[in-house]
Protein backbone atom coordinates (compact mmCIF):
# COMPACT_ATOMS: atom_id res chain seq x y z
CA UNK A 1 0.00 0.00 0.00
CA UNK A 2 1.97 2.95 -1.27
CA UNK A 3 0.91 6.38 -0.04
CA UNK A 4 -1.50 8.40 -2.18
CA UNK A 5 -1.58 12.19 -2.34
CA UNK A 6 -4.78 14.16 -2.65
CA UNK A 7 -4.93 17.21 -4.88
CA UNK A 8 -3.41 20.27 -3.32
CA UNK A 9 -1.81 18.34 -0.46
CA UNK A 10 1.26 20.54 -0.40
CA UNK A 11 -0.88 23.66 -0.01
CA UNK A 12 -3.22 22.24 2.61
CA UNK A 13 -0.75 20.43 4.89
CA UNK A 14 -0.40 23.33 7.31
CA UNK A 15 -4.15 23.87 7.39
CA UNK A 16 -4.79 20.19 8.06
CA UNK A 17 -2.41 20.23 10.99
CA UNK A 18 -4.10 23.32 12.39
CA UNK A 19 -7.53 21.67 12.16
CA UNK A 20 -6.17 18.58 13.91
CA UNK A 21 -5.12 20.80 16.80
CA UNK A 22 -8.76 21.80 17.29
CA UNK A 23 -10.05 18.22 17.43
CA UNK A 24 -10.49 16.11 20.55
CA UNK A 25 -9.76 12.47 21.05
CA UNK A 26 -8.22 9.88 23.28
CA UNK A 27 -4.65 10.46 24.47
CA UNK A 28 -2.03 8.55 22.52
CA UNK A 29 -0.56 5.38 23.89
CA UNK A 30 3.06 5.08 24.81
CA UNK A 31 5.23 2.45 23.19
CA UNK A 32 4.44 -0.34 25.68
CA UNK A 33 0.72 0.03 25.07
CA UNK A 34 -0.15 2.08 28.16
CA UNK A 35 -1.70 5.51 28.25
CA UNK A 36 0.54 8.34 27.13
CA UNK A 37 0.12 12.06 27.73
CA UNK A 38 -0.37 14.20 24.64
CA UNK A 39 2.08 16.97 24.03
CA UNK A 40 1.07 20.54 23.35
CA UNK A 41 3.04 20.69 20.12
CA UNK A 42 3.96 18.29 17.35
CA UNK A 43 2.02 16.09 14.99
CA UNK A 44 1.13 12.44 15.43
CA UNK A 45 -2.49 13.17 16.28
CA UNK A 46 -1.78 15.90 18.84
CA UNK A 47 -1.84 18.76 16.38
CA UNK A 48 0.17 21.97 16.71
CA UNK A 49 2.79 23.59 14.55
CA UNK A 50 5.48 20.94 14.61
CA UNK A 51 6.30 17.62 13.03
CA UNK A 52 6.64 14.45 15.13
CA UNK A 53 9.28 12.08 13.75
CA UNK A 54 9.99 8.58 15.03
CA UNK A 55 13.69 7.66 15.05
CA UNK A 56 16.07 5.18 16.60
CA UNK A 57 18.08 6.52 19.52
CA UNK A 58 20.68 3.75 19.94
CA UNK A 59 22.21 3.30 16.50
CA UNK A 60 25.53 5.17 16.14
CA UNK A 61 25.85 6.77 12.72
CA UNK A 62 22.21 6.04 11.91
CA UNK A 63 20.06 7.37 14.74
CA UNK A 64 21.52 8.24 18.15
CA UNK A 65 20.46 10.31 21.13
CA UNK A 66 23.23 11.86 23.18
CA UNK A 67 21.77 13.98 25.94
CA UNK A 68 19.49 16.51 24.27
CA UNK A 69 21.16 16.03 20.87
CA UNK A 70 20.13 13.67 18.09
CA UNK A 71 22.68 12.58 15.52
CA UNK A 72 22.98 10.19 12.60
CA UNK A 73 22.03 9.74 8.98
CA UNK A 74 18.33 9.29 9.71
CA UNK A 75 18.22 12.46 11.79
CA UNK A 76 19.79 14.49 8.98
CA UNK A 77 17.44 12.92 6.43
CA UNK A 78 14.47 13.81 8.64
CA UNK A 79 15.67 17.40 8.97
CA UNK A 80 16.15 17.75 5.22
CA UNK A 81 12.70 16.33 4.44
CA UNK A 82 11.08 18.45 7.14
CA UNK A 83 12.66 21.58 5.69
CA UNK A 84 11.30 20.71 2.26
CA UNK A 85 7.85 20.36 3.85
CA UNK A 86 8.16 23.80 5.44
CA UNK A 87 9.40 22.92 8.94
CA UNK A 88 12.61 24.08 10.57
CA UNK A 89 14.76 21.71 12.62
CA UNK A 90 13.52 23.21 15.89
CA UNK A 91 9.94 22.38 14.88
CA UNK A 92 10.72 18.66 14.87
CA UNK A 93 9.74 16.64 17.91
CA UNK A 94 11.65 13.35 17.96
CA UNK A 95 10.17 10.23 19.47
CA UNK A 96 11.89 6.90 19.92
CA UNK A 97 10.52 4.29 17.52
CA UNK A 98 11.65 0.84 18.63
CA UNK A 99 11.44 -1.80 15.93
CA UNK A 100 8.46 -3.67 17.38
CA UNK A 101 6.35 -0.51 17.71
CA UNK A 102 6.90 1.28 14.40
CA UNK A 103 3.70 0.12 12.69
CA UNK A 104 1.66 0.85 15.82
CA UNK A 105 2.99 4.39 16.07
CA UNK A 106 2.05 5.06 12.46
CA UNK A 107 -1.32 3.33 12.53
CA UNK A 108 -2.33 5.26 15.66
CA UNK A 109 -0.97 8.50 14.14
CA UNK A 110 1.26 9.04 17.15
CA UNK A 111 3.95 10.23 14.75
CA UNK A 112 3.79 12.00 11.39
CA UNK A 113 6.59 9.90 9.93
CA UNK A 114 9.23 7.38 10.92
CA UNK A 115 12.84 7.65 9.76
CA UNK A 116 14.43 4.80 11.68
CA UNK A 117 16.41 2.33 9.52
CA UNK A 118 12.93 1.18 8.49
CA UNK A 119 13.21 -1.41 5.73
CA UNK A 120 10.42 -1.48 3.16
CA UNK A 121 8.94 -4.99 3.06
CA UNK A 122 5.76 -6.29 1.40
CA UNK A 123 4.29 -7.14 4.82
CA UNK A 124 4.88 -3.67 6.23
CA UNK A 125 3.72 -2.04 3.01
CA UNK A 126 0.32 -3.66 3.56
CA UNK A 127 -0.29 -1.84 6.83
CA UNK A 128 1.59 1.48 6.54
CA UNK A 129 2.71 3.75 3.71
CA UNK A 130 6.29 4.34 2.62
CA UNK A 131 8.19 7.00 0.72
CA UNK A 132 11.60 6.04 -0.62
CA UNK A 133 13.89 4.24 -0.45
CA UNK A 134 16.48 6.83 0.55
CA UNK A 135 19.24 4.32 1.38
CA UNK A 136 20.00 0.64 0.72
CA UNK A 137 21.92 -1.33 3.33
CA UNK A 138 22.71 -5.05 3.48
CA UNK A 139 22.21 -7.49 6.34
CA UNK A 140 25.47 -8.68 7.87
CA UNK A 141 26.89 -10.13 11.09
CA UNK A 142 28.94 -8.56 13.88
CA UNK A 143 31.22 -10.94 15.78
CA UNK A 144 34.16 -10.79 18.15
CA UNK A 145 37.36 -9.69 16.44
CA UNK A 146 39.02 -13.07 17.07
CA UNK A 147 36.05 -15.14 15.87
CA UNK A 148 37.02 -17.02 12.71
CA UNK A 149 34.26 -19.64 12.88
CA UNK A 150 31.40 -17.44 11.76
CA UNK A 151 31.92 -16.45 8.14
CA UNK A 152 28.34 -16.03 6.98
CA UNK A 153 24.72 -16.75 7.88
CA UNK A 154 25.07 -20.41 6.94
CA UNK A 155 27.68 -20.96 9.70
CA UNK A 156 25.39 -20.12 12.64
CA UNK A 157 23.98 -23.56 13.51
CA UNK A 158 24.42 -24.07 17.25
CA UNK A 159 25.36 -20.42 17.76
CA UNK A 160 23.48 -17.76 19.72
CA UNK A 161 22.38 -14.87 17.53
CA UNK A 162 21.04 -11.58 18.86
CA UNK A 163 18.72 -9.21 17.08
CA UNK A 164 15.94 -6.83 18.07
CA UNK A 165 12.32 -7.77 18.65
CA UNK A 166 10.23 -6.65 15.68
CA UNK A 167 13.16 -6.90 13.24
CA UNK A 168 13.06 -9.44 10.42
CA UNK A 169 16.83 -10.02 10.42
CA UNK A 170 17.27 -12.97 12.80
CA UNK A 171 14.21 -14.90 11.61
CA UNK A 172 15.45 -14.62 8.03
CA UNK A 173 18.68 -16.35 9.02
CA UNK A 174 16.82 -19.17 10.74
CA UNK A 175 14.39 -19.61 7.85
CA UNK A 176 16.87 -19.38 4.99
CA UNK A 177 20.36 -20.23 6.22
CA UNK A 178 20.80 -21.87 9.66
CA UNK A 179 17.79 -23.69 11.05
CA UNK A 180 19.74 -24.64 14.17
CA UNK A 181 20.64 -21.11 15.25
CA UNK A 182 19.44 -20.01 18.70
CA UNK A 183 17.76 -16.62 18.57
CA UNK A 184 18.20 -14.15 21.41
CA UNK A 185 15.68 -11.28 21.17
CA UNK A 186 16.69 -7.93 22.67
CA UNK A 187 14.90 -4.64 23.12
CA UNK A 188 17.60 -2.65 21.29
CA UNK A 189 20.84 -3.06 19.38
CA UNK A 190 22.83 -1.54 22.22
CA UNK A 191 21.75 -4.49 24.36
CA UNK A 192 22.81 -6.93 21.65
CA UNK A 193 26.25 -5.37 21.40
CA UNK A 194 26.69 -5.43 25.18
CA UNK A 195 25.79 -9.13 25.17
CA UNK A 196 28.31 -9.74 22.40
CA UNK A 197 31.01 -7.94 24.36
CA UNK A 198 30.18 -10.10 27.40
CA UNK A 199 30.31 -13.31 25.39
CA UNK A 200 26.63 -14.10 26.06
CA UNK A 201 25.84 -14.22 22.34
CA UNK A 202 28.04 -15.25 19.43
CA UNK A 203 26.87 -12.74 16.86
CA UNK A 204 24.61 -9.79 16.26
CA UNK A 205 22.73 -9.34 13.02
CA UNK A 206 21.13 -6.34 11.43
CA UNK A 207 22.02 -3.97 8.62
CA UNK A 208 25.71 -3.47 7.91
CA UNK A 209 25.47 0.31 8.34
CA UNK A 210 24.18 -0.11 11.90
CA UNK A 211 26.77 -2.72 12.79
CA UNK A 212 29.58 -0.56 11.42
CA UNK A 213 28.47 2.27 13.67
CA UNK A 214 28.75 0.09 16.76
CA UNK A 215 32.10 -1.41 15.76
CA UNK A 216 33.51 2.10 15.38
CA UNK A 217 32.52 3.28 18.88
CA UNK A 218 35.42 4.16 21.15
CA UNK A 219 34.07 1.90 23.91
CA UNK A 220 34.39 -1.15 21.67
CA UNK A 221 37.57 -0.27 19.79
CA UNK A 222 39.20 -3.42 18.45
CA UNK A 223 36.64 -5.80 19.99
CA UNK A 224 34.39 -6.49 17.00
CA UNK A 225 34.47 -7.01 13.27
CA UNK A 226 31.91 -7.22 10.51
CA UNK A 227 31.91 -10.55 8.75
CA UNK A 228 31.70 -8.53 5.55
CA UNK A 229 29.39 -10.88 3.72
CA UNK A 230 26.07 -9.00 3.29
CA UNK A 231 23.24 -11.25 2.20
CA UNK A 232 20.21 -9.02 1.67
CA UNK A 233 19.11 -5.64 0.40
CA UNK A 234 17.48 -3.48 3.06
CA UNK A 235 15.72 -0.53 1.43
CA UNK A 236 15.26 2.17 4.05
CA UNK A 237 12.03 4.08 3.57
CA UNK A 238 10.24 6.87 5.40
CA UNK A 239 7.20 5.35 7.08
CA UNK A 240 3.95 7.30 6.91
CA UNK A 241 0.52 6.67 8.46
CA UNK A 242 -1.83 4.60 6.29
CA UNK A 243 -3.57 6.81 3.74
CA UNK A 244 -1.20 9.72 4.33
CA UNK A 245 -1.39 12.54 1.78
CA UNK A 246 2.30 13.38 2.32
CA UNK A 247 3.89 10.60 0.25
CA UNK A 248 4.51 12.54 -2.95
CA UNK A 249 5.90 15.55 -1.11
CA UNK A 250 8.23 13.36 0.97
CA UNK A 251 9.32 11.47 -2.15
CA UNK A 252 10.09 14.76 -3.91
CA UNK A 253 12.18 15.81 -0.90
CA UNK A 254 14.17 12.56 -1.04
CA UNK A 255 14.80 13.03 -4.75
CA UNK A 256 16.00 16.59 -4.14
CA UNK A 257 18.32 15.41 -1.35
CA UNK A 258 19.93 12.90 -3.72
CA UNK A 259 20.12 15.25 -6.70
CA UNK A 260 21.64 18.27 -4.94
CA UNK A 261 24.52 16.35 -3.33
CA UNK A 262 23.18 16.44 0.23
CA UNK A 263 22.76 12.66 0.31
CA UNK A 264 26.46 12.06 -0.33
CA UNK A 265 27.43 14.58 2.34
CA UNK A 266 25.10 13.00 4.91
CA UNK A 267 26.59 9.56 4.29
CA UNK A 268 30.16 10.86 4.48
CA UNK A 269 29.48 12.82 7.66
CA UNK A 270 27.96 9.89 9.51
CA UNK A 271 29.99 6.89 8.35
CA UNK A 272 33.31 8.26 7.17
CA UNK A 273 35.85 5.49 6.60
CA UNK A 274 33.96 2.96 8.73
CA UNK A 275 31.51 1.95 6.04
CA UNK A 276 31.02 2.36 2.32
CA UNK A 277 27.49 1.75 0.99
CA UNK A 278 27.17 -0.63 -1.93
CA UNK A 279 27.73 1.66 -4.95
CA UNK A 280 25.59 -0.59 -7.14
CA UNK A 281 22.57 0.18 -4.95
CA UNK A 282 23.30 3.66 -3.65
CA UNK A 283 22.11 6.29 -3.98
CA UNK A 284 18.79 4.60 -4.68
CA UNK A 285 15.95 5.76 -6.90
CA UNK A 286 12.82 6.50 -4.85
CA UNK A 287 9.74 4.62 -5.98
CA UNK A 288 6.59 6.48 -7.07
CA UNK A 289 3.71 6.70 -4.63
CA UNK A 290 0.50 4.84 -5.29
Amino acid sequence: MRGKRTAGAALTLAAALALTACSTGQPGQDEDGGGGEETAEGGGGSGGEGLTVGIKVDQPGVGMQEGADYTGMDVEVAEYVAEQLGYSADQIEYREAVSAQRETLLQNEQVDMIVASYSITPERDEVVDFAGPYFVAGQDLLVAADNNDITGPETLDGKVLCSVEGSTSAQRIRDEYSEGVELYPATGYSECVELLAAGTVDAVTTDDAILAGYAAQDAYEGQFKLVGNPFSEERYGIGLPPGSDMCEDVTAAIESMIDDGTWEQIVADNFGENYTPNPDLNPPTPEPCG
